[in-house]
């Protein structure tokens, strides 16, 4: 049975006049994925806020502290990207909360599959920092929280246009969490290197892919195909999650990437597939980014027809870029970086 949380206690974290990160995003996926049957499909999530236990299990406990002492009820800013109004705070930790709940019945059996639509996002959350709109790691905390509820092993695939380097911060030596990154690069936050591939506890279970800017669907369908779904073949999670934001749209304001609402879906099938074959079909995607209100409605809608419609029983690879492109170059680069650190990421099999 797939799950989703959908509640409009995240549009209570209320923007400044002219912010992107706006309650507008939240109405958008809500209305879309209504639209689209979604209580028809599934089983409501109902929010609940966060445990102690649960936060601590990712953030410090002084930026805790702080942001208990600063942000319930009140308006201001944490940085000069990221704000808080007197909702902020209960959406916050509802957002952690719900996702991790929602994790949990995946991992019980209880849900097959779930999406959950939160904000604020929370990738650029580090242990001890917010930024980039975000104050708590949604999908941090959750994948914290399905491995208390048995997971051995937690991939997470980010797909945001802007690099997660709050997630990759909380799991950089962590050798069970696999985390898998396609951005913009260079862009925002200026993380995200082919060579950044893990702790030294953890070589080879963090794996970022650059693409240039203006790159299309067919790049990220590479990615994929022959860096992602490698990599998850052979780390077999109990869990996967996607860090889905929808910020690569083709109409994006915040970025310049080019994918389309089939590239969204394209990549939202591939993962359910890798789901299928290595995590026993449990897989949970979190809104993060996305500040074109038509991206973020088609691509949530994509990930939702690909999450519950059948599994895809098998693929066809998407071919490489020719080697003149830049997008080769960024493939090439991550897996020369984890084939020279010992860690390689394994050539796709045949999936026809």
């Amino acid at each position: 049975m797939f799950g989703y949380v959908l509640d409009d206690i995240f549009i209570d974290h209320r923007a400044p006049s002219g912010h992107p990160e706006r309650p507008a995003r939240a109405e958008a996926v809500r209305d879309a994925l209504v639209a689209a049957g979604i209580a028809s499909q599934g089983t409501h999530v109902a929010t609940r806020v966060a445990s102690d236990a649960e936060l601590a299990a990712v953030h410090g406990a002084s930026y805790l502290s702080h942001l208990e002492r600063v942000v319930p009820g009140k308006t201001g800013w944490l940085d000069p990207d990221t704000y808080f109004s007197p909702g902020t705070w209960n959406a916050a930790l509802s957002a952690a909360g719900s996702t991790s709940e929602l994790a949990t019945r995946v991992m019980s059996g209880e849900l097959s599959q779930g999406i959950a639509v939160v904000r604020p996002p929370g990738h650029h959350a580090t242990r001890d920092q917010a930024m980039g709109f975000c104050l708590l790691n949604n999908v941090a905390v959750a994948a914290a929280a399905a491995r208390s509820a048995g997971a051995a092993r937690v991939a997470i695939v980010d797909w945001d246009v802007h690099h997660g380097n709050g997630t990759q911060d909380i799991f950089w030596d962590d050798p069970n969490v696999l985390y898998m990154s396609v951005h913009q690069f260079p862009y925002y936050p200026g993380t995200g290197a082919p060579t950044e591939i893990g702790g030294a506890q953890a070589i080879g279970a963090t794996i970022n892919v650059g693409l240039p800017g203006g790159s299309r669907d067919p790049d990220y369908a590479a990615v994929f195909d022959h860096v992602f779904l490698p990599a998850i073949e052979k780390f077999k999670p109990d869990l996967l999650f996607i860090s889905a934001g929808f910020d690569a749209f083709e109409h994006d304001p915040l970025a310049g990437m080019r994918v389309t609402h089939a590239g969204f879906a394209h990549m939202a099938r591939r993962l359910r597939y890798a789901a299928e074959r290595s995590a026993g079909g449990r897989i949970v995607a979190v809104l993060e980014g996305g500040y074109d209100l038509d991206g973020l409605a088609g691509g949530m809608t994509s990930t939702l027809r690909a999450l519950t419609e059948p599994a895809p029983s098998s693929i066809d690879l998407a071919p490489l870029p020719t080697p003149d492109k830049l997008s080769r170059a960024a493939i090439d680069g991550t897996l020369a970086a984890h084939a020279q650190a010992g860690s390689p990421i394994p050539a796709p099999e045949d999936t026809k």
